[in-house]
């Protein structure tokens, strides 16, 4: 990370993706910021969206920043069941918002948690043996993706961590075969330097559950009499598991938020269990893909402070924890919310839930809402207006991000300890 005297930034790390890129060039003009090269369609819009208001609002309205913050703490105040939501902020923000949550018997909760908890609640009940991308960039040679189109998610997967040219290992990387299991890929990202595409195993997202049960029973040897199951031909299940019993490092991956179906946690626990049953002959992990609008990073400062991963409340005095009672959107359909303060840095377009409770909104300057909520303080973004640190998608990175202009925009963590302060 480094910037000439007269040039650009080199070596950005991106906030926005969630997969640890961190070879951006990017040039700053003011506070107009434009990506050089090693953009993508994740990360070149996130960079580059222009600064709108910098002014807090009451009721819509032009306020001061102290103003706000009072306005903040009076209603965190007057409310008997907060939530602290959203969650997308840098380390030191989450920090700032378990200390708020502490201080007002908030329950916290994030943005992404439903797609989380797909994930959580699978490794809660059984466990998992993931990896990470370093493993992956150099040592897998099977890639299985389960239900997921990776390319517009995370548009630079492929390059930087399958088709990467040089391994530890001196491996081929071109060699390595990718399978999709679900949805076809979108783009030509998994199709290896030499010209292989990937195979595609497609079948709808509400049939993956009875397709990954009979991948693991074919695996393990069991009788399937059926000739299709989800329009997959149970031969070709067959030979999966047969390349899967075969490869040196096989890799299985998901985006839990690609899996939008019932009982979507049981499919990410059956994927897990087949990671295991294959691990008992030769070497296999998963990969949940994810990282995006800081989730990982609030998950983990959560889990080393509170113990807990999300979706657990401070009402009592200390954290309880309860994944379904929890969530935000059944505090607030239920009523027993009274007041809702939102945090989402990266993303404009990530706006609070609509609701009738009272509304704090610390957001990324540019967001629009159909009602103005009774605050709203535009905060900076971190790795673009302040420095900070976020974690990777695999948990064993912290990223260090660059403060790359003067904006004059707080981050959340300057807001959320003035809330608390003015309590």
């Amino acid at each position: 990370m480094s910037k000439t005297e007269a040039g650009p930034w080199e070596n950005v790390p991106s906030p926005f993706c969630g997969i640890g890129t961190d070879d951006l060039t990017i040039a700053v003009d003011g506070l107009t910021v434009t990506v050089e090269s090693n953009g993508c369609a994740v990360n070149t819009p996130a960079f580059e969206q222009p600064v709108a208001e910098t002014e807090p609002q009451i009721n819509g309205q032009p306020a001061t920043r102290q103003a706000a913050i009072e306005r903040a703490a009076e209603l965190l105040r007057d409310s008997n069941q907060p939530i602290i939501g959203g969650l997308a902020t840098d380390v030191h923000g989450m920090r700032a918002a378990l200390s708020l949550g502490d201080a007002t018997g908030a329950v916290i909760d994030s943005m992404n948690s439903p797609a989380a908890m797909r994930n959580l609640l699978a490794l809660q009940s059984a466990g998992w043996m993931n990896t990470t991308l370093a493993e992956v960039k150099n040592r897998v040679d099977l890639l299985l993706v389960v239900g997921t189109d990776i390319e517009p998610l995370f548009p630079r997967f492929f390059e930087r961590y399958i088709w990467n040219s040089e391994s530890m290992f001196g491996d081929d990387t071109a060699k390595r075969e990718v399978i999709f299991l679900g949805k076809a890929p979108s783009g030509d990202a998994s199709t290896s330097p030499s010209g292989r595409a990937a195979q595609i195993l497609a079948c709808a997202d509400d049939d993956l559950p009875e397709v990954m049960a009979t991948l693991r029973a074919l695996y393990n040897g069991k009788m399937i009499r059926a000739q299709k199951v989800g329009g997959i031909p149970v031969e070709s299940l067959r030979i999966l598991a047969k390349k899967l019993r075969e490869a040196s490092y096989s890799v299985v991956t998901w985006a839990a938020g690609s899996l939008a179906m019932d009982h979507a946690d049981l499919t990410v626990q059956m994927l897990c269990d087949l990671v295991k049953d294959v691990n008992e002959t030769t070497r296999a992990s998963g990969l949940p893909l994810g990282g995006k609008e800081g989730d990982m990073t609030a998950a983990l400062v959560s889990g080393w402070i509170s113990g807990y991963p999300m979706r657990f409340s401070y009402a009592s005095g200390h954290p309880e924890y309860d994944p379904h009672l929890n969530s935000t959107d059944r505090l607030l359909a239920s009523g027993e919310a009274d007041a809702l303060l939102w945090i989402s840095a990266y993303n404009c377009g990530r706006t609070p839930p609509a609701c009738t409770v009272p509304t704090i909104v610390l957001g990324r300057s540019g967001m629009t809402f159909e009602q103005p909520p009774e605050v709203y303080i535009p905060i900076g973004t971190p790795g673009i207006d302040h420095s900070g640190h976020i974690h990777r998608m695999d948990n064993v990175v912290a990223l260090r991000l660059l403060k790359l202009r003067d904006s004059g925009l707080p981050s959340s963590a300057e807001i959320l300890s003035a809330i608390e302060q003015a309590l």
